[in-house]
């Protein structure tokens, strides 16, 4: 028994031991609890992926010539995207509240660091640069920051648009500028399907860049996620996301050529002027009144972001191209969606159909990834948000 004492106490010490060594390395390191508390508060360093996110991004299947790699990661439900006029990668954490920048100084195609440019927000979500000032989307109303270049603090915000329709089912707000500086701000609706009280609600809102002059620019829109300007023609090209409980295969989700006074459909129709079962046959006038979408796609992928390619990395097939990014189904028996696909487009003309640009994120009936936003990098390459990873994706090309 006394040897069996001696043992127990033998290796006590050893474990005492190696706790102190290891509470200096901390200590030396700069490790402790209150260092990375205070790091973490002002600017969260870009986490480094771990083996199984590296192994995931294997499962992804591309053309040939392109490579996807991880921009950045550990971030709380990151959705839209946009570049500063000096060139850095700026997103909004819906899920944190905030507005990040993922800057990339050494263009190494990784961000440097997480710098949290704004935070405190209510779910932020649509983003733009416009005129010297960033406008941020939130639930329930527009703000607008002045830009400093290279500034990492947001200034004091000023309320461009002070109240939004903010309840219901669909509360994401997108903002978007055309050539003349009016601003465009989508508002989906409060219901699955329904008449709205609330004309604000399943529309896209024009107003001028500092919030007077509100205008329902169109109508019909259950739910315009992503909206994108085709600089060749001038024309604003937005999706929709079609209504629930019609079955796996309807109604077809949609991607819009949104026009002044244009009417696109919900709730009284969907697709090419087919009536909906609950108000159409209510409303023939409406059913005929309705524009068709430019593209109709599987019902439930769920689109959201999109882009236009105008960068000149990309072989000559794929500039110009449409990419949108399919969040994939919740209520389909056999899911669908979960990639990002593109459509040639010519003169504004949609030249054959949809083409997989990367798929994979779907495995075996279970995602991993989910895709929100597509932008164009000013080097050519393409950005991917996928808000349940919580990560930005970078896509290149290389002969």
């Amino acid at each position: 028994m006394f040897l069996c004492r001696v043992g127990y106490n033998h290796r006590i010490m050893i474990r005492n031991i190696f706790l102190l060594m290891t509470i200096l390395l901390l200590q030396i390191s700069g490790c402790s609890g209150g260092q990375r508390a205070q790091t973490d508060n002002v600017e969260n360093p870009s986490v480094a992926p771990e083996p199984a996110q590296l192994g995931e991004l294997s499962r992804l299947r591309l053309p040939q010539g392109f490579r996807i790699r991880l921009f950045a990661s550990s971030l709380v439900s990151p959705r839209l995207m946009a570049l500063s006029p000096d060139g850095r990668l700026f997103v909004t954490e819906m899920g944190a509240g905030r507005v990040t920048i993922l800057p990339d100084a050494n263009a190494d195609g990784r961000a440097d660091r997480h710098t949290v440019y704004a935070s405190g927000l209510n779910k932020p979500h649509g983003i733009a640069f416009h005129a010297g000032y960033l406008y941020i989307a939130e639930r329930n109303r527009v703000i607008r920051y002045r830009y400093r270049d290279g500034a990492n603090t947001a200034p004091k915000p000023e309320v461009v648009v002070p109240s939004l329709p903010s309840g219901g089912a669909h509360t994401t707000r997108t903002v978007a500028f055309d050539r003349n500086g009016k601003m465009y701000v989508s508002i989906g609706s409060s219901c699955n399907e329904c008449v709205e009280q609330n004309p604000l609600r399943a529309a896209i809102v024009r107003y001028n860049a500092d919030g007077s002059g509100r205008r329902i620019f169109a109508t019909g829109l259950r739910n315009s996620v992503g909206m994108t300007w085709n600089q060749g023609t001038g024309e604003l090209w937005a999706t929709d996301n079609g209504r629930d409980y019609l079955g796996d295969n309807l109604p077809p989700d949609e991607i819009n050529v949104i026009r002044q006074g244009g009417f696109y459909g919900w709730p009284y129709a969907y697709g090419n002027r087919v009536p909906d079962p609950a108000f159409g046959k209510a409303a023939p006038n409406k059913v005929q009144a309705t524009i068709p979408p430019k593209i109709a796609i599987q019902a439930h992928s769920a689109p959201l972001g999109l882009t236009f390619y105008t960068g000149s990395r990309f072989p000559a097939a794929y500039r110009g191209n449409l990419f949108v990014a399919y969040h994939g189904s919740w209520n389909r028996s056999v899911p669908t969606g979960y990639k990002v696909v593109r459509f040639a487009v010519q003169d504004g003309r949609v030249v054959g159909g949809q083409h997989d640009f990367i798929s994979g994120w779907l495995q075996g009936g279970s995602a991993w990834g989910r895709p929100v936003d597509v932008l164009t990098g000013r080097a050519g390459e393409l950005y991917i948000t996928d808000d349940a990873g919580g990560r930005v994706y970078i896509v290149t090309y290389q002969k």
